[in-house]
């Protein structure tokens, strides 16, 4: 069966027991695939970039809401009137 391998770098499970940050660092910053019998396993995600992914997943998210209420109907109001709306639900 073939399987295809969704990055740049790879390393074996071996590999990452071994030394696991160095396998990491080996991606230079990018996705490792992490191989079982040649066949991807896993994918080991350094967390900065990990954390720009989930932040593409949750602004997908947001356009996705957008899309959805673009059409609904609107209300104009000012600043100055959300003020005001705002100092009298404060306690």
């Amino acid at each position: 069966m073939l399987n295809q391998v969704l990055s740049r770098y790879v390393a074996s499970i071996s590999d990452l027991k071994k030394n696991p940050m160095e396998t990491v660092g080996n991606g230079h910053g990018e996705v490792v695939a992490i191989l079982n019998r040649n066949t991807p396993a896993f994918y080991c995600v350094p967390a900065e970039l990990y954390e720009k992914m989930m932040d593409l997943i949750d602004d997908q998210a947001l356009l996705k809401i957008a899309a959805e209420r673009e059409n609904e109907p609107t209300v104009k109001v000012t600043l100055d009137d959300l003020r005001t709306r705002i100092q009298r639900k404060s306690p």
